[in-house]
């Protein structure tokens, strides 16, 4: 396997993570200390975090997501 194959497929699979996150936050509690939960957070809150200070307010809606599953979908054609 190639390191560039290597890559993209880091890079999907924490595609999944980032989706996997905004599907659980419509149907779990914001203050959920469930530990699958706090794991998913800490893996895809150091990315979604910048992103979502740059971001301006969007009454409520947190588009922090969408944006980074953009730029890594970006980052994937960038490399094949």
């Amino acid at each position: 396997m190639r390191i560039t194959e290597l890559l993209i497929t880091i890079i999907t699979l924490y595609e999944g993570l980032i989706i996997l996150r905004a599907v659980v936050s419509w149907f779990a509690a914001p203050d959920s200390n469930h530990a699958a939960i706090d794991l998913l957070k800490r893996l895809t809150e150091p990315v979604l975090e910048p992103v979502r200070r740059a971001l301006p307010a969007t009454g409520g809606v947190d588009l922090s997501p969408l944006v980074v599953l953009i730029g890594l979908e970006l980052l994937k054609r960038l490399l094949t």
